[in-house]
């Protein structure tokens, strides 16, 4: 913007800051979205679909938010019975229209040809280049001390939107393949989100997840998780044949 380089807060800084909160009115159709999600891995194998546990947890993630934010933005609800047609206030922040994603793979684009990802795992950080310039930075889960990400150059093979997922307990614990297995459908509760974003090493690639709240903190199996809302612009940013460097 050709400014001066003074460090200071000027008027021209504070008019770019958008206005915090805004409101979302839930939809009749919004309650497509949401429904049972079993407990155990079994019964979630036998559905075509994991869906959202309640209204509260889509508002949530639409507004890349902790349940309890969302809960203390707007206290007196009835959180067990919201209904279409309540206005509720949110963060005001670019909404994840989890409606707008379709099951199936991400295409190559020959337009991120040039770029790159790069994962900081000290930093718990997913950056994207293109060239010298950084285009965006994400917080991320990068593995355990169990199972670290595979530190190194990798290539992207193949991603999908809406994945279904193949839990192994022997692969997430130990990295070794069994025949102990349960395919979850896919949904926002399914464990690795609206992506998988696979790298050229076994059962390691870049996802979504079912709890954003443990994004930064609690650990991965040797995968890099981001909150679903990411995980969505991550898709439109990096494509198939790029590079990710892991350190």
């Amino acid at each position: 913007h050709a400014m001066p380089k003074t460090g200071a807060v000027d008027q021209w800084m504070l008019d770019q800051v958008p206005v915090t909160y805004t409101t979302y009115t839930i939809r009749d159709e919004d309650l497509k979205l949401v429904g049972n999600v079993p407990g155990t891995r079994a019964e979630q194998a036998k559905l075509k679909w994991l869906p959202y546990a309640s209204l509260l947890e889509f508002v949530a993630e639409r507004y890349h938010s902790a349940e309890s934010y969302i809960q203390k933005l707007n206290p007196g609800k009835n959180w067990e019975n919201l209904q279409p047609g309540e206005t509720l206030k949110v963060p005001n922040v670019l909404p994840f229209e989890v409606e707008k994603f379709t099951e199936g793979k991400v295409p190559e684009n020959p337009a991120f040809a040039s770029r790159k990802i790069f994962v900081d795992t000290h930093e718990h950080l997913l950056e994207v280049f293109d060239h010298d310039q950084l285009v965006c930075v994400f917080p991320i889960t990068p593995g355990s001390k169990t199972l670290p990400a595979p530190v190194g150059t990798w290539k992207i093979p193949g991603a999908n939107v809406w994945p279904w997922f193949r839990y192994d307990e022997g692969m997430l614990n130990y990295g070794v393949r069994t025949e102990n297995y349960y395919n979850l459908p896919p949904g926002p509760n399914n464990l690795v989100g609206v992506l998988w974003m696979g790298l050229n090493k076994p059962g390691i690639g870049i996802h979504g997840t079912n709890n954003p709240e443990t994004i930064g903190r609690a650990a991965s199996h040797g995968c890099i998780r981001l909150a679903n809302w990411d995980a969505a612009r991550v898709k439109d940013l990096v494509g198939v044949g790029n590079t990710v460097l892991i350190f």
